[in-house]
């Protein structure tokens, strides 16, 4: 198999991915995205003749962009430009849940300062406002007060990006001090963690302690579906626990396209890098079979 990994840094996730093609014989290709140019027509980028091109940008503008011109030039890309523009924007990622009847936070959005403010009394304190765009925990409040409210409020709308401009409020779900991770393959589970913290920011990139978890079967129909929703691939679909530890309930609250899972293959005995690319040997498979890759 021809593959390539398209990157802008390489973490210890690609290692892990790299390091599993390699040992099965597989001729991998580099593509490091701030060296390329990407034309109407080609790029600079050495694509030719590749049965696979995995999606591993650290940047989610430089994701989007890149495989949208590659997806263009019919070369088989995943994940799919269109999951990606799904699952790298929050209001879309939620509108894509509630559209498949998955369980999902209740969330509003709100362009100006003083509609936000409404939103936020209208769910009550606590409640959650987030960035639409971003990822580790990062850029993330949970408001406590109306005076906290205010001052986060001005804040974000002083900062010069639109994307701060747009406020995506959430109701805040009293998760049991954990969330769980699966990262799935077309709606699969290749494994699953729980991620557990004090701080109500449960991210393994915010220290969060990981932990294997064995999905029940309201789980693993809510991964399937929540994949689906967003169009497939391979996919961190994160979950919190609804009514305490082993209440058996959840609710989907993201869907991640570039999902790290370096602290899943610590925390579990799957071998994670095996099973990605034994999906990555079938997906290309299937392009070269000239079924497509769909997703």
């Amino acid at each position: 198999m021809q593959i390539a990994i398209l990157y802008s840094r390489i973490r210890k996730d690609e290692k892990l991915l790299l390091g599993e093609l390699r040992e099965r014989g597989h001729e991998v290709t580099k593509i490091d995205v701030r060296k390329e140019r990407f034309g109407l027509e080609s790029t600079t980028a050495n694509v030719a003749d590749l049965d696979l091109v995995v999606d591993r940008c650290l940047s989610t503008s430089r994701s989007l962009y890149a495989t949208k011109f590659l997806d263009s030039y019919g070369v088989p890309v995943v994940n799919s430009p269109e999951t990606g523009d799904i699952c790298a924007d929050k209001a879309k990622n939620s509108l894509a849940l509630a559209e498949a009847e998955v369980p999902t936070p209740a969330t509003e959005v709100a362009f100006t300062k003083e509609a936000a403010m409404e939103a936020i009394e209208a769910f009550g304190y606590p409640c959650v406002l987030k960035p639409v765009v971003g990822s580790w925990g990062r850029l993330m409040a949970k408001i406590d007060t109306r005076n906290a409210a205010e001052a986060i409020l001005e804040h974000k709308e002083t900062l010069g990006h639109y994307e701060h401009k747009v406020f995506y409020i959430q109701e805040f779900v009293d998760k049991p001090g954990r969330d769980i991770r699966v990262l799935a393959v077309d709606g699969e589970p290749v494994a699953a963690m729980t991620r557990s913290s004090d701080h109500w920011l449960t991210n393994a990139a915010k220290g969060g302690e990981t932990k294997s978890f064995d999905l029940d079967d309201r789980a693993l129909d809510l991964v399937e579906r929540a994949s689906d929703a967003v169009g497939g691939g391979m996919l961190g679909v994160d979950l919190m626990e609804v009514g305490g530890t082993g209440s058996g309930e959840y609710t989907v609250h993201e869907v991640n396209h570039t999902v790290e899972f370096k602290a899943l293959d610590s925390a579990t005995d799957v071998d994670v890098p095996a099973k990605v690319v034994d999906w990555l040997e079938a997906k290309a498979a299937a392009a070269a079979d000239g079924e497509g890759v769909t997703v």
